[in-house]
């Protein structure tokens, strides 16, 4: 949010404020761009409610974004992120803050354990968040959480990752597919794991960018469940589901995985039990060089990977391993959302 800037508007940062209003989540604000009023999505909180066109321009901007850094230097001038996690990070947290930066932007990171968010109403100090910056990158342990935060600001929330979605994570995805392969159409990717957060969002995005999936997933991690996505997934039909991982990567542009185990639990005692019984269900879906003889397709993480569990460290170490390049883009995908919620482009 910023000052108006028309002639005779002699309006305060906070009278603009004032004079923005969320109906059916869709929020009104002043924009320098081109000086009249927009409407916009409130932030990203899942892909499902963004139309194939939204992302796929998405991507068309991200690419952009990173041929061309030169041209988005100060886009975002005078605007603040606000960072606020839940969950450690690394990669969510540096790419947000650096590509705010690049763009001529502020970016505040704010530590749960740090603030008074665990102490507070949630939504009013959501809101009272929203008064000081122009949006939010909120990573979550739960989705609840991530909503109530979204039902009370003011500005627009994108979710850094959450129990059942990881919307930017998918975003760099695609650009990264979009790179390697010169663009969407036709490519086949493979998701072999648990069903989670990460693997909902990558069912979206394929789908909705015309690319067909298919999911080796034993097993659904019960947060991340969500029959609406999955039910609207299989009308597209894009998605494929098999048990098969050896016949699914045999005409795969890329075989995808991610940790069986979620990061707070990995090296949590009370949860070792869990643990083992996950690494003895999931051991036959890992990524190795057996599997690859099969394929020449490019290999997948989000990371960070746990290697000798869902995949090998000389597939990581591997030249058909993408692995840091879909890190990379992960920057340039969110600053492309940024630019699309805070600039409206």
């Amino acid at each position: 949010m910023r000052r108006s800037s028309v002639a005779g508007d002699t309006g305060t940062r906070q009278d603009v404020r004032l004079r923005t209003r969320s109906v059916n989540r869709v929020a009104f604000w002043w924009t320098k761009s081109d000086k009249r009023w927009k409407a916009l999505e409130v932030g990203l909180l899942t892909l499902k409610e963004w139309t194939p066109d939204e992302i796929l321009a998405t991507v068309q901007n991200s690419l952009a974004v990173k041929l061309h850094p030169e041209r988005y230097r100060q886009t975002l001038a005078d605007l603040s992120l606000g960072l606020l996690f839940q969950k450690t990070s690394t990669r969510t947290r540096t790419s947000f803050e650096v590509g705010m930066t690049q763009m001529g932007g502020h970016a505040v990171y704010m530590d749960w354990g740090a603030t008074n968010f665990a102490l507070a109403d949630l939504k009013d100090e959501a809101q009272v968040l929203s008064r000081y910056v122009d949006g939010i990158v909120a990573r979550m342990k739960h989705n609840d959480d991530l909503l109530n935060l979204a039902s009370g600001s003011e500005v627009p929330v994108i979710n850094g990752c959450c129990d059942r979605y990881h919307p930017c994570q998918a975003l760099g995805d695609l650009l990264t597919m979009y790179e390697v392969r010169g663009g969407l159409s036709d490519l086949h990717v493979v998701y072999t794991g648990i069903l989670n957060n990460v693997c909902n969002s990558l069912i979206v995005a394929c789908t909705k960018a015309g690319v067909r999936i298919t999911i080796v997933t034993p097993e659904i991690n019960p947060a991340s469940k969500d029959d609406e996505l999955m039910n609207a997934a299989r009308a597209t039909g894009l998605l494929e589901e098999t048990l098969d991982l050896q016949d699914a990567v045999r005409d795969a542009d890329f075989v995808y995985t991610d940790t069986w185990i979620d990061m707070e639990f990995f090296f949590d005692e009370s949860y070792a039990e869990e643990k083992q019984r996950r690494i003895d269900a999931f051991s036959p879906y890992q990524i190795n060089e057996e599997l690859l003889e099969s394929t020449d397709a490019y290999v997948m993480h989000c990371l960070p990977a746990h290697k000798g569990y869902e995949v090998t460290a000389g597939v990581m170490d591997s030249t058909q391993c993408i692995a840091v390049d879909q890190a990379e883009n992960r920057m340039h995908a969110q600053k492309a959302v940024l630019l699309r919620l805070m600039e409206c482009v």
